[in-house]
């Protein structure tokens, strides 16, 4: 890539006055500097990372009815990406500095946009515009390897549009007849609404996050699972066996946990309203908030008092 004093940026668009700025102008502005973590969708992350440069807003003078702006890269595939434009706004950077050193050309140098709190692909390397949009205008990497537009490492794992894993991993998930490759690995954010399980051996899936509303689980076999934060509204879970799972901030409305085992689970911020709960076992659970525990006591659960 260029790496010299010619770079220039093209800020189009939905702008008060199109423009052109250039390495001169960009450094003859206050540098300041912003420390974020840096998350790779390849899973690593570097934490407390200094670059140095200018806030976006700075350079940006957007006019009604910009909602969205697109970064593009000099690059050979011409790659892009965009963001809602309150966000870039208030969170990303033009930078040229990684600590206190002048970006190099493989790292995005001489100038490339940071935005923290999202996965660096929103982070377009070797800037070369900003155009100010009133409809989003989908990333090259977001497009052609389903990467996640909104890209939140904490929300979910926003990597893919199929979550944590890419889309073909989770086709093969989906039609999989035996679960052992996947017991104790990680899988955030899938839907899983459309899962027909092959077996009901489905021993310590890691499903955190997850949509299984409506999902058949009955009479499977789920012990030392973690479910934390995932969907399960309307599923049939009756006489299965969840006990020692995680299940803290999981949503069981409206299921059927009828006869089921929820023995040792912990259930922190778990809803339970509307379920049928019949026959179930909550022995040695923990976490429940008060409104759930009034709930199960008075559906018949024999539970410790508060």
């Amino acid at each position: 890539m260029p790496h010299g004093t010619d770079w220039e940026i093209q800020v189009n668009g939905l702008v008060s006055e199109p423009r052109t700025i250039v390495l001169d102008e960009l450094f003859g502005l206050e540098q300041r500097q912003i420390t974020l973590d840096i998350h790779c969708v390849t899973s690593w992350t570097r934490f407390d990372s200094t670059f140095t440069g200018v806030p976006l807003a700075e350079l940006l003078d957007p006019v009604a009815p910009g909602r969205f702006v697109s970064f593009a890269a000099r690059s050979h595939r011409g790659h892009h990406t965009s963001l809602p434009l309150r966000y870039a706004l208030d969170h990303s950077w033009v930078v040229h500095s990684f600590e206190g050193h002048p970006l190099a050309s493989e790292h995005g140098g001489p100038v490339r946009i940071v935005t923290p709190g999202k996965y660096f692909y929103k982070s377009i390397k070797w800037l070369r515009s900003m155009e100010v949009l009133e409809h989003d205008r989908l990333g090259w990497w977001e497009a052609n390897s389903a990467y996640h537009n909104n890209a939140d490492p904490a929300r979910g794992d926003e990597r893919f549009t199929s979550g944590s894993v890419r889309p073909e991993q989770l086709t093969r998930f989906l039609a999989a007849d035996r679960y052992d490759k996947y017991r104790g690995r990680v899988m955030i954010g899938l839907d899983l609404r459309a899962w027909m399980p092959a077996s009901t051996d489905l021993r310590r899936l890691y499903l955190k996050n997850c949509d299984l509303s409506g999902v058949d689980l009955s009479g499977a076999d789920l012990r030392e699972s973690n479910l934390s934060l995932s969907r399960l509204v309307g599923a049939n879970l009756a006489g299965a066996d969840l006990s020692g799972s995680d299940l803290e901030g999981a949503d069981f409305s409206k299921s059927n946990l009828k006869d089921a085992d929820l023995s040792d689970t912990a259930l922190s911020a778990a809803r339970f309203d509307g379920a049928d709960v019949s026959g179930s076992n909550f022995d040695g659970s923990w976490g429940l908030l008060e409104g759930q525990h009034v709930f199960l006591v008075s559906s018949g659960v024999s539970l410790p008092a508060q």
